[in-house]
């Protein structure tokens, strides 16, 4: 039922965007659309439809926020490049450490 809507009001969108009927046929067009939307049946959905927004946007954030914290946590732990390759010391370095830490 969603995709048979969408599809009707995806043609009256591309129908007024595409047609060269003039204002006037536009003007008809937009009449009946204020006709539809101002219609009681349409304007209770729209009620019931804000209504289960406004009941599951708090669970919605919830949701939202503590995804969002587990993302940032885990690209935070990770390194965002590999650092850069380290020269490995040469071989006088390494006995000099040694050495240092031998006669202590």
């Amino acid at each position: 039922m969603k995709g048979k809507i969408l599809l009707v009001v995806g043609i009256g969108v591309g129908y007024v965007l595409g047609a060269r009927a003039g204002r006037e046929r536009y003007e008809d067009i937009k009449r009946a659309v204020g006709n539809v939307w101002n219609s009681p049946r349409v304007q209770r959905q729209f009620d019931e439809a804000e209504g289960f927004v406004k009941d599951k946007a708090p669970e919605v954030a919830g949701f939202l926020a503590s995804g969002a914290k587990k993302v940032v946590s885990q690209v935070a732990g990770k390194p965002a490049a590999k650092p850069a390759a380290r020269k490995s010391p040469t071989k006088s370095a390494s006995k000099s450490t040694a050495s240092k830490s031998a006669s202590k």
